[in-house]
């Protein structure tokens, strides 16, 4: 079973509505550029689906 993957390759996704934000693609919309972590991203940053914040967000494990 993996761990979601190493930083800056993992994939979160919003419980609200299903959005994943994959690490390796970040959200270049917003100004956050591929290999942004999600842990890095600022806690203002919403979910660009649903608008759901950060805390709404689970880590993807395989």
């Amino acid at each position: 079973m993996s761990n979601g993957g190493p930083p800056g390759k993992r994939n979160w996704m919003c419980l609200t509505c299903g959005y994943v934000y994959d690490e390796a693609v970040g959200d270049p919309a917003r100004g956050h550029p591929p290999g942004t972590r999600f842990e890095d991203l600022p806690l203002s940053w919403r979910c660009p689906d649903c608008g759901a914040g950060k805390e709404d967000f689970d880590l993807v494990v395989d």
